[in-house]
């Protein structure tokens, strides 16, 4: 929420969707994890509403409704599992029989 002061929240019942154009980026990240994993993330945005304006400063309150898209790049062979069979709960590894 830009402009918020930490006080009580914006009262949404007159908040107005903003249409919004993005300048510059599509919002993807790509980042290596310390456990050699790589991931990239974008941020897709659903709606931005414009909720009036912050009383102590009169800037303009937004709230941008939002949700991360995760998405496995790459993987190191020594994170990776047999998958679980179904029904069972259980990995393969652990089951009788198998290698």
């Amino acid at each position: 929420m830009i402009g918020a002061s930490g006080g009580p929240p914006p009262d949404l019942s007159n908040a107005e969707v903003v249409d919004y154009t993005p300048i510059e980026g599509d919002g993807r990240f790509r980042l290596k994890l310390k456990d050699g994993a790589t991931i990239e993330v974008r941020l897709e945005i659903m709606n931005i509403l414009r909720a009036g304006n912050e009383p102590n400063t009169g800037l303009p309150t937004y709230i941008v409704q939002s949700t991360p898209l995760i998405r496995l790049v790459d993987c190191p062979k020594e994170l990776r599992k047999l998958p679980a069979r179904p029904g069972t709960g259980k990995d393969q590894k652990s089951l009788p029989g198998f290698g």
